[in-house]
C-alpha cells in the first residue's frame, strides 16, 4: 500500500459516494488506474463494504445508551453473543478483555423503550451477571476515518 492507495482511503472514508471520476481527480490520477487501484483495495480487504450512516434520531431510534455487561460463566459466551445478534436494537457490542466483558452500544426510541428491552431481553440473556448503563448524551466523534 502506497501514499495514493491511502489517500483513496482517506478520500472514500470521508466521501463514500464519489464516482471514480470524482475520486481519481481527488487523488491525482485518470479514471482507469483509479478504478483499478480501488478493485485491488477491495479485493485485499483493505475495503470490505460500503454503506450509507443513518441518523438515529431519524429512524425513531434517537436515544443511546452504553450498556457495560459482566458475565458470571464464561462458558456462556457463545450463547450470549448468539442471543445478542438477535436484538435489533443493539447496534454495535465488542468483547473486551478484563471487566466489563461487553460494551454495548443500544438505540431505542425512548428510556421506556430501554427499559423494557433491558428488563425483559437483554438482562435475560445467559450468562449475565451485571448490567450498568449510561445513556449517551451525544457524539462528538462519529464515523472518524482511520489515519491512513
Amino acid at each position: 500500500m502506497d501514499a495514493i492507495d491511502r489517500k483513496i482511503l482517506a478520500v472514500l472514508q470521508a466521501e463514500g459516494r464519489l464516482t471514480v471520476t470524482e475520486l481519481a481527480q481527488r487523488v491525482g490520477l485518470s479514471a482507469a488506474p483509479c478504478h483499478r487501484r480501488m478493485r485491488e483495495l477491495e479485493r485485499s480487504g483493505a475495503i470490505c463494504g460500503y454503506r450509507a450512516v443513518v441518523d438515529p434520531a431519524v429512524v425513531g431510534r434517537g436515544f443511546e445508551v452504553l450498556l457495560a455487561v459482566t458475565m458470571d460463566r464464561e462458558e456462556s459466551v457463545a450463547a450470549f453473543e448468539a442471543g445478542l445478534a438477535e436484538i435489533e436494537d443493539v447496534v454495535h457490542a465488542e468483547r473486551l478483555f478484563g471487566e466489563p466483558d461487553y460494551l454495548i452500544r443500544v438505540a431505542t426510541a425512548d428510556i421506556a423503550a430501554f427499559q423494557k428491552l433491558r428488563d425483559e431481553r437483554l438482562a435475560r440473556l445467559p450468562g449475565v451477571q451485571r448490567m450498568t448503563s449510561t445513556i449517551v448524551m451525544m457524539r462528538v466523534v462519529d464515523n472518524r476515518p482511520l489515519p491512513t
